[in-house]
């Protein structure tokens, strides 16, 4: 009996540790999120190619951050803000708004400590 506890207890401290190391929360690659809009808000493939690149130069910038320390959370919301103003160039109107839309619900998922991620297809 104290063998079976203490395996469980080995295994729920690596799960835990491993958690804590990042393993809980992924980063979205840019495929995932270009796939995202795609499916929520129905984008051309022209639409979905410049997004990409608008996606890949802003995950460049935000790798180079982090490599370079400092506070990050200053330094990227105007690399974020400028994505955000990038893709919603490349959007209609209709869609743009959609688009703002879910980014919203988003965030308020996230400030009300429930996780977030990519928006649900509703």
């Amino acid at each position: 009996m104290k063998k079976i506890m203490m395996i469980c207890l080995f295994v729920l401290g690596i799960s835990a540790v491993s958690y804590a190391q990042g393993g809980g929360r992924q980063r979205m690659t840019t495929a995932d999120r270009v796939k995202a809009i795609k499916d929520n808000l129905k984008i051309t493939d022209d639409q979905a190619a410049k997004i990409t690149v608008i996606y890949d130069a802003q995950l460049k910038s935000m790798d180079s951050l982090r490599n370079a320390g400092g506070d990050m959370r200053t330094q990227m919301r105007p690399i974020m803000q400028a994505t955000t103003d990038k893709v919603k160039a490349v959007l209609t109107p209709k869609q743009a708004a959609a688009w703002q839309k879910q980014m919203d619900e988003v965030r308020a998922q996230r400030q009300n400590g429930s996780g977030g991620g990519a928006p649900s297809n509703k």
